[in-house]
C-alpha cells in the first residue's frame, strides 16, 4: 500500500478515536477525514496530505474574521523571529523588486557577520551556497540565508565598478534587530536620536513592537551617557502595524503615571484584562510629545497612541489610523509546529471606547485613532512613496572608508537627491517648536 495511503488512513484513524471520544465537540472531525480521504483518492492529480491539512486549516479560521488565521510551520518562524527581534543569519536588509532579479543589499547591519565581511550597501547577492536567487521569492531567498548559528555559507556577489563577481563565506550569528530608529546614523553607525535639524527635539521611530522594544526605547530615553537630553520628542508610527499587547502596555507605561492604559473584553463582552499605569515614570510631564501616526498605523500601535491621547500626554498628528481594535492568541499545534492566531478578545482604549473599523464602515463612523483637532496631515499616497524612499536612504548606513557609489550603482535609489518635504513630520516639529518657545519664555520672565 503505498505510503500516501497510510498517512491517510492513519489520519483517518486517528480522527475517528477523537471523535468518538468528543463526539458532541468535534462531530464534523469524521467529515473533514473523509473529505481529504476522498480528494486524495479521487483528485485528478495526486495532492499532499500536508498541503490539504493546511489549506483545510485556512479555510476553517480564516473564515471566522480577518485576522484569524492558521501559521504554518515556515510562517510561524519567521513570525517567531519578527516579534523575539532575533534569528540565525547574516545580517543585511535586502529587496527584491521583481522574481527574476537577484537580491540587492539596503544595508548591512553594524556589527553583524555581514557587515564584518565588508558586504555593502548596492552589492547584489546572486547565489547562496551555489543556488541562483534568479526566480525564487525573497521570503525563499531570506530563508536560505537565515540558519544555525555557526554554520557557513558562502555569497556569491556582484559589486557596482567590478567587472567579475566573487564569493564570501560567512558564518552565521545570532542576528538582533532593532525596533526602534533614529534621525540620522553617526560614524560608527548607531542611531542619532536628536532631531537633524532642531537637536532639541528627540525623534523616535517604532517599526514594531516586539520583545525587546521596551527596552530599547528605555536605553533611547534614559541614556547612560553624555548626550543631550531631549526637551521635546517625536514618537513616529507611521506605518507600524502592531506586534505583542503586553509591549505595548509597558511602552504606554513609560509616559504616564497613573489611570487605565488599555481593557480587553473576551467572549460577550465581558472584562477580561485591564492595565493600569504604574508611578514609574521615565518622562517628565512637562516634556511635549508628538505621536505620528498614519492609515498603517495598526493594533499596539493604535494602543500607544489612544492612551497618550486620552492622558493627553501627547498631541496626535497625521492621519487616520487603521482601526484594529482586536487582540489574537497564538495557539500552538502540533507541538509548536504550527498555530492558529485567533482573534480572543476587543481591546478598549482608556476613554471606553473600541476603535475596531468592522467591515463595511464608511468613514464618516468612529473607528481608529483620529489626529487631534488642527493635526490632521493628509498625505497622497505618491508623495508618501517619496518620503518613505527617503527615509530609506537615510536609514542606510555607510561606512566613512567606503568609496562613494559609481553614477551607475543599483544601490543609488529611485530617490533623487531633491528633499522631499513630509507635511507630517513638518507640522510634528512646528508644534513642538511652539512649545519650546512657549517654555524658553516662560524661563526667562520668571
Amino acid at each position: 500500500m503505498p505510503p500516501r495511503n497510510l498517512t491517510i488512513i492513519f489520519a483517518t484513524s486517528l480522527l475517528s478515536i477523537v471523535c468518538y471520544l468528543k463526539a458532541e465537540r468535534n462531530r464534523y472531525a469524521g467529515t473533514i477525514a473523509d473529505a481529504m480521504e476522498t480528494v486524495s483518492q479521487y483528485y485528478v492529480e495526486e495532492v499532499d496530505t500536508r498541503v490539504l491539512f493546511e489549506d483545510a486549516m485556512k479555510g476553517m479560521v480564516g473564515g471566522l474574521d480577518q485576522y484569524s488565521g492558521y501559521i504554518g510551520p515556515d510562517t510561524l518562524n519567521q513570525m517567531n523571529a519578527s516579534l523575539d527581534q532575533q534569528f540565525g543569519g547574516v545580517g543585511v536588509k535586502v529587496e527584491k523588486k521583481q522574481e527574476g532579479e537577484p537580491l540587492t543589499v539596503l544595508s548591512p547591519l553594524v556589527g553583524t557577520p555581514a557587515y564584518r565581511a565588508g558586504i555593502q550597501a548596492g552589492d547584489k547577492i546572486l547565489a547562496v551556497d551555489g543556488q541562483t536567487l534568479a526566480g525564487i521569492h525573497l521570503s525563499e531567498s531570506v530563508k536560505l540565508m537565515r540558519g544555525v548559528p555557526g554554520s557557513e555559507l558562502t555569497l556569491t556577489i556582484l559589486r557596482a565598478g567590478r567587472e567579475d563577481t566573487f564569493e564570501v563565506t560567512i558564518v552565521r550569528e545570532i542576528i538582533k534587530v532593532d525596533s526602534v530608529f533614529g534621525d540620522t546614523r553617526r560614524a560608527d553607525g548607531s542611531w542619532d536620536f536628536h532631531l537633524e535639524e532642531n537637536r532639541r527635539i528627540g525623534y523616535l521611530r517604532l517599526t514594531t513592537f516586539g520583545q525587546r522594544s521596551v527596552e530599547e526605547l528605555k536605553q533611547v530615553l534614559s541614556p547612560a551617557d553624555n548626550r543631550v537630553p531631549f526637551e521635546a520628542i517625536i514618537i513616529d508610527l507611521r506605518g507600524n502595524a502592531g506586534g505583542l499587547l503586553d509591549t505595548a502596555v509597558k511602552a504606554c507605561d513609560l509616559f504616564i503615571d497613573s489611570g487605565r492604559i488599555v481593557s480587553t473584553n473576551g467572549r460577550n463582552g465581558v472584562l477580561r484584562t485591564s492595565a493600569d499605569a504604574t508611578d514609574s515614570l521615565l518622562i517628565p510631564k512637562d516634556i511635549p510629545i508628538v505621536v505620528l501616526v498614519n492609515e498603517f498605523s495598526a493594533s499596539a500601535s493604535e494602543i500607544l497612541a489612544a492612551c497618550l491621547q486620552d492622558h493627553k500626554r501627547a498631541v496626535i498628528v497625521g492621519e487616520r489610523t487603521w482601526g484594529k481594535g482586536t487582540v489574537q492568541n497564538i495557539l500552538d499545534l502540533e507541538g509548536g509546529r504550527s498555530a492558529l492566531k485567533l482573534t480572543t478578545a476587543t481591546y478598549w482604549r482608556p476613554n471606553g471606547k473600541n476603535i475596531h473599523r468592522r467591515e463595511g464602515a464608511g468613514e464618516d463612523e468612529s473607528w481608529g485613532v483620529a489626529p487631534d483637532e488642527g493635526f490632521a496631515v493628509p498625505m497622497e499616497d505618491d508623495l508618501l512613496e517619496k518620503v518613505f524612499m527617503q527615509r530609506r536612504q537615510r536609514d542606510r548606513y555607510r561606512p566613512p572608508e567606503e568609496e562613494a557609489d559609481p553614477p551607475d550603482s543599483p544601490a543609488v535609489d529611485e530617490a533623487t537627491d531633491e528633499k522631499v518635504d513630509d507635511p507630517q513630520l513638518r507640522r510634528a516639529i512646528e508644534h513642538l517648536e511652539k512649545k519650546l518657545l512657549e517654555k524658553d519664555a516662560a524661563s526667562q520672565t520668571a
